[in-house]
């Protein structure tokens, strides 16, 4: 039997796309991997205290005050102690620095509660309602050296209905990108895909 897939995640609050995830590895819908540690650069974020409860390896690695780069080493290190094969940016509220990026090419996840390349950034929904778009949703994509930038591994959308708030909306979103990290992580470990130019795509079997 193959040994398991270690994910590392990155959090700075509540963790709800951690939680979906570490819910689909234990109840084996995300099977082949585990979750080898998560790390908040805040040390008060209730996904690390949600994490300790789970009875996982949770650390914090606090930015406040230090030197991005110093601050990402240490995390580098600390994913790279525990063997990480992919890691997932859940609700992590820093920009990675091309250090942390060029550490694990392609190997970085994040999730965006747009479908990029449409409104990038903060406050996406406030975004697609000032817009006034018909259809709104997710992406989880790559984490490349620019602000949710990377391949697209995989969207899903949703109906922008005509009352419409940015919390309502949020909401709906939310419940979509629970289910969508689980499937682009598993799509990512299957080593079943792979980028071809801007595109994330199935490879032909050999």
């Amino acid at each position: 039997m193959s040994a398991k897939k270690k994910l590392g995640i990155l959090l700075s609050g509540r963790g709800s796309n951690f939680l979906a995830i570490a819910d689909n590895v234990a109840s084996g819908k995300l099977p082949g991997c585990e979750i080898a540690v998560v790390i908040s650069n805040k040390a008060d974020a209730p996904g690390l205290a949600a994490a300790h409860k789970r009875g996982l390896n949770a650390v914090a690695i606090e930015a406040r005050g230090r030197k991005r780069a110093e601050h990402d080493e240490e995390m580098i290190a600390c994913l790279q102690e525990n063997g990480v094969d992919l890691v997932c940016l859940a609700g992590y509220m820093r920009l990675l620095s091309p250090q942390f990026v060029q550490a694990f090419p392609q190997r970085i996840l994040n999730i965006h509660p747009s479908l990029l390349p449409a409104f990038p950034g903060l406050d996406a929904q406030e975004q697609a309602l000032a817009y006034g778009v018909q259809v709104a949703g997710c992406t989880v994509h790559f984490v490349d050296e620019e602000l949710d930038h990377g391949v697209i591994v995989l969207q899903k959308a949703v109906p922008v209905l005509e009352d419409d708030d940015a919390h309502t909306l949020s909401q709906r979103i939310l419940e979509q990108e629970h289910i969508a990290y689980s499937e682009a992580i598993a799509r990512v470990l299957s080593g079943a895909y792979g980028v071809l130019g801007r595109k994330y795509v199935k490879l032909p079997e050999a």
